[in-house]
């Protein structure tokens, strides 16, 4: 798969109501947003079961099936998070039990409205004692069964990863990655690159922080049931440290003539090792405000700005661009 280096992220598009909403979401406005991106040459979207316990994978299946089979994009998703439809707002067990991964893998493909999944990927290690291996070698049956074409993990260590590569090649990774949250830089990100496994980083604007119009006040009207309420990086002292990073951005976005978040997405992409960055939108504006990253290039002077501008703020942890041999 040639993937452009953004891809549409539809967590939002999940909706309000579960553990980890962002809140009350128009379905209309969500598909609009996604036409919106895809119409401007995005061609993938990241999804995942969990996101509205199924109903963003809903969502991504009804605009599929308004788009011509020629102009689909890819579609991935994930599984391993088994919630409680008696209490929804029960946070969601990590499981990857082989009988459940098969499971979910059909529950998905009815929910996306496609006979194959482009990649499929296990959203978080599990925490009940089950073998990696196993887990992966359910993965790859999958695949063998034409259900799946390419294989991925999500929020995986260096050890977990090596473990699936000794069994079948681990086609995708999905980390957190962003100026804010750098920690994956430091292992991850080389053995990935080493592995020829691509990587497809989210949250590259730090949830929302790392946009033009974030604000402290902003945290205050969240919706109750948004997730981010909860979220240290939204908290005191990192809030403050974080705003800091952000306001260093504006200049360096001003002189490109674009947003702060095309800047901390375009940043993300300068890594060696990444392949792309998934980015979320509520709508067709939000979108506006971040497609230009596919395009942007940062030059020497606005890197350097950049880690300066980290390390005086305190934002976050993991290697700066200082750390890293180009």
């Amino acid at each position: 798969m040639n993937l452009t280096t953004v891809g549409f992220g539809a967590w939002a598009a999940g909706g309000g109501g579960w553990s980890f909403s962002w809140g009350e979401q128009d379905d209309q406005t969500s598909i609009a947003a996604m036409r919106h991106a895809i119409e401007n040459g995005v061609n993938w979207i990241d999804t995942a079961a969990v996101y509205g316990l199924g109903h963003s994978e809903e969502v991504v299946g009804e605009f599929l099936r308004t788009v011509a089979p020629a102009d689909r994009p890819y579609v991935f998703t994930k599984c391993g998070l088994e919630w409680d439809p008696q209490d929804p707002m029960k946070v969601s067990r990590r499981t990857l039990h082989p009988d459940s991964i098969s499971r979910e893998c059909d529950a998905s493909l009815r929910r996306l409205g496609v006979e194959r999944i482009d990649l499929y990927q296990f959203h978080w290690p599990d925490e009940g004692g089950i073998p990696i291996e196993d887990s992966w070698d359910a993965m790859i049956r999958l695949v063998e069964q034409g259900k799946v074409r390419a294989a991925g993990v999500s929020n995986f260590s260096v050890e977990l990863l090596e473990r699936c590569e000794a069994r079948r090649h681990v086609d995708s990774f999905q980390p957190p990655f962003s100026m804010i949250k750098r920690e994956v830089a430091a292992a991850q990100l080389p053995w990935c690159e080493a592995h020829g496994t691509g990587v497809i980083c989210y949250s590259p604007m730090q949830s929302g922080i790392l946009t033009d119009t974030f604000s402290a006040e902003r945290v205050s009207a969240f919706a109750p049931d948004d997730w981010r309420r909860r979220g240290l990086e939204f908290k005191s002292p990192q809030l403050e440290r974080n705003l800091m990073l952000r306001d260093a951005l504006k200049p360096i976005a001003a002189r490109h003539n674009t947003t702060v978040s095309a800047v901390a997405i375009a940043w993300v992409l300068t890594w060696p090792g990444i392949t792309g960055a998934i980015v979320g939108a509520r709508s067709p504006k939000q979108v506006e405000g971040w497609i230009r990253a596919a395009t942007l290039t940062l030059e020497s002077a606005d890197l350097d700005a950049i880690t300066d501008a980290i390390e005086r703020s305190g934002a976050g942890a993991g290697p700066t661009r200082k750390l890293v041999n180009l």
